[in-house]
């Protein structure tokens, strides 16, 4: 039998839980847990059957999803709530946002001209809500204390597929006549760097930001691709040469400014090792989503009253056109996790 003092010292080599004291998490559909409930915008997911598999009670709360987002899961991982609350829920106060808080709003983009295609929050207002953030912070904790939770927070972003899908390939901003592909690509990536050092100024010092997936992949790509069959091979090519773009703009920066730690989320090869190899999570379909017909339908097309949504939202990897389901963000929040491990924790 051990000695006690063996049980001591075997506990005492047990790393002490990281010190994060919040998440806070900038971006699109992929990330925001209800911001656009309280705009006036018809991307809305506030209605069954979104929501249907939460924890405790089917509940939509806005997340486009079956139930929580990957912040959820990482905030819930860090020892936080298992919901980060949107900035705009008026269920929510400052003491809630003290331990994690979404600025997010699907349909958002990098670029500002995305934000006015469906009137929803863009990015630089999202930086705006920050920063009165920061004041409200001041004042419910007081400054030492505040500045301590914006500098050692764990910063979520995920943004940019809008700007191709909603924007740049849908030809309805005129961007498409005014840039080539590879200088619009460019041009969001210089959007990225500026964001970034626009919040590290503001305080924030680890960062993970996300790349774009295989978007030609998605139900709704899929579907408008019906005449050659499969993913959009023109869209995923993209998606990779902005991924490359970006991912040397993070190295830059990172040299430039030593304060600023930033990991990248490979969410391309993430998402494509599991449209690959689909029974390494028990998935059964990675074509189609699991909401309607699962083809075309997202927000309000996909509601309670179609009679061909899925039983099982386990088995399937999206859960309507465009967003994965639960069970597929919870394996995302894992490699995200496993990254800041890794890299800034």
């Amino acid at each position: 039998m051990a000695s006690p003092r063996g049980h001591r010292h075997r506990r005492a080599n047990v790393p002490p839980p990281p010190k994060v004291p919040a998440v806070i998490v900038f971006g699109d559909s992929t990330v925001d847990t209800g911001n656009n409930n309280a705009i006036g915008t018809v991307l809305k997911s506030n209605f069954a059957p979104y929501g249907r598999d939460m924890a405790g009670g089917a509940r939509p709360t806005g997340r486009f999803c079956n139930g929580r987002l990957p912040p959820d899961f990482v905030s819930e991982a860090l020892g936080l709530p298992p919901l980060v609350p949107a900035y705009l829920d008026p269920a929510y106060g400052i003491q809630d946002f003290a331990r994690g808080v979404c600025f997010a709003s699907a349909g958002t983009g990098l670029d500002n001209k995305t934000a006015g295609v469906l009137s929803v929050i863009p990015l630089w207002k999202e930086v705006e809500h920050f920063r009165e953030y920061k004041r409200r912070l001041r004042r419910h904790v007081g400054r030492g204390k505040a500045r301590g939770i914006v500098s050692d927070a764990l910063y979520v972003v995920s943004i940019g597929t809008n700007d191709f899908l909603e924007n740049y390939f849908l030809l309805v901003t005129g961007r498409f006549a005014e840039l080539t592909v590879g200088e619009y690509e460019d041009f969001l990536v210089a959007q990225a760097e500026r964001f970034l050092g626009e919040i590290h100024r503001l305080g924030a010092r680890r960062v993970t930001f996300a790349g774009l997936s295989p978007m030609g992949c998605l139900p709704l790509e899929r579907t408008l691709n019906a005449l050659r069959g499969g993913c959009v091979d023109e869209y995923n090519q993209v998606a990779r040469d902005y991924n490359a773009k970006l991912l040397a703009m993070l190295r830059r920066l990172q040299a430039a400014r030593p304060g600023l730690r930033v990991a990248y989320v490979d969410v391309y090869q993430n998402m494509l090792d599991l449209i690959t190899n689909p029974s390494t999570l028990g998935l059964e379909n990675v074509e189609e989503g699991c909401c309607a017909t699962g083809k075309v339908e997202m927000s309000y097309l996909c509601n309670d009253k179609s009679p061909h949504t899925c039983a099982d939202a386990d088995k399937y990897f999206f859960w309507d056109s465009f967003h994965p389901t639960q069970k597929v963000n919870q394996f995302f929040a894992k490699k995200t996790l496993d990254l800041c491990y890794e890299q800034l924790l």
